[in-house]
């Protein structure tokens, strides 16, 4: 099967638009079929703006698509003002309205995988969407309580226990259910899509040095502890809790096959250093395929042709890879 992949324009503001067509040169068009989901206007103009000059195939439906070209399903209907670098309602507006098709499509299975370019949280909200971010809005579409975080770099995986939530709801937000379920898809996903019979697991505490025996919170002792000895009851593959600051710095992480931390910036923080910008964003637990480059908008460098497209093409192979096993 030569799978089909819906890519969504993100904010139309940032660099989504520049890293899809600077990717078009490094990606198989033999092994995969691309399907950019934009107004034709975005794309005109930074082909044209940067002197890009990528070929496009433009269609009005997935069933167009060809293989051996980089596809545009045309969004006519949607007005592109581009303001490059500025927050708008109407880029936060498309940025949504790509995205939606995308789901739909896949929910369809007219698309077997999505690979979502960087959207502004701040656009979207000024469009009327009320949401954290695209993991929780897929999950919400595909109707999926169970989902979880996931950056992928070859062999370091790093998922999260909370998401995009502030900082001060993160230790009311923890709990053993929640660490078990999350710990749960994580080992699942391992196991079915990459392919990891008995992957081992290092959970991360919440607080400094793991609590310190109970010194720093309770947190470790009272949850994550009790969690974790219920999983391995389970005979899922855990250990833990570990302290967050030197685990990456011993490189403790070579020894698992994924690390689940308690929290955004915590697990995040010391993937993206490692990972060199070359990460991915991977939403387990869906009944669809979502990869994205682990980089936001980067306004301000929008429209100056700087940008790099790394991330997106290991976002983009991810999703081929993926979508190829299922």
């Amino acid at each position: 099967m030569i799978p089909k992949i819906g890519i969504t324009i993100g904010d139309i503001n940032g660099i989504g638009p520049e890293i899809a067509l600077k990717a078009i040169s490094e990606i198989d068009l033999t092994a995969s079929i691309p399907i950019l989901i934009s107004p034709a206007s975005v794309i005109d103009f930074y082909n044209s703006e940067l002197g890009l000059n990528k070929s496009i195939h433009k269609i009005t439906s997935v069933s167009e698509a060809k293989i051996g070209f980089f596809n545009l399903l045309v969004t006519e209907n949607l007005p592109a003002n581009i303001e490059t670098g500025a927050i708008t309602k109407e880029s936060g507006f498309i940025s949504m309205k790509s995205i939606e098709l995308a789901i739909d499509l896949c929910k369809n299975k007219k698309l077997n995988a999505m690979v979502t370019l960087p959207i502004s949280k701040e656009a979207v909200q000024f469009a009327g969407y009320d949401i954290p971010g695209h993991t929780e809005f897929l999950a919400k579409q595909t109707n999926s309580d169970q989902f979880l975080m996931m950056l992928v770099s070859g062999d370091l995986r790093v998922a999260l226990i909370t998401g995009h939530i502030p900082i001060s709801n993160i230790a009311a937000s923890i709990n053993q259910d929640l660490i078990i379920s999350k710990a749960t898809i994580l080992s699942e996903s391992l196991k079915h899509d990459f392919g990891i019979s008995n992957p081992r697991i290092a959970v991360f505490g919440l607080n400094p040095h793991a609590g310190d025996g109970g010194v720093l919170g309770s947190e470790e002792k009272e949850i994550i502890a009790p969690a974790i000895g219920i999983l391995k009851e389970s005979e899922i593959n855990v250990e833990g809790p570990f302290p967050a600051d030197g685990f990456f710095g011993q490189k403790k992480h070579l020894k698992y096959d994924a690390i689940l931390a308690m929290y955004h910036d915590q697990g995040l923080a010391p993937f993206k250093l490692l990972s060199f910008g070359k990460g991915v964003n991977f939403t387990a637990g869906l009944p669809i395929i979502r990869t994205s480059p682990d980089h936001g908008t980067a306004f301000d460098i929008a429209g100056k042709g700087i940008s790099d497209p790394s991330s997106f093409i290991q976002a983009y192979e991810l999703a081929v890879e993926l979508a190829q096993k299922n």
